[in-house]
């Protein structure tokens, strides 16, 4: 997953932190903002939704890759 969200939000990404755990937990924050959760859905993301709600979450537009204006 690193490698598809760090080179497409490059420019609207100003830290990026990667938390190793165990018993499949995947929760990706955005800021303070809990973007999704494995815990609470049971299911693993397809890369479409976590790029979708990481878009929404940094306020980037989805074609130009840079943030609403």
């Amino acid at each position: 997953m690193t490698a598809k969200l760090l080179p497409r939000f490059k420019q609207a990404i100003k830290n990026y932190t990667l938390v190793p755990s165990r018993g499949g937990c995947f929760e990706l924050t955005v800021g303070d903002r809990l973007v999704y959760s494995k815990l609470k859905t049971g299911k693993f993301p397809d890369e479409a939704t976590l790029i979708a709600e990481v878009e929404k979450a940094l306020g980037v537009d989805p074609f130009t890759r840079t943030p609403h204006r």
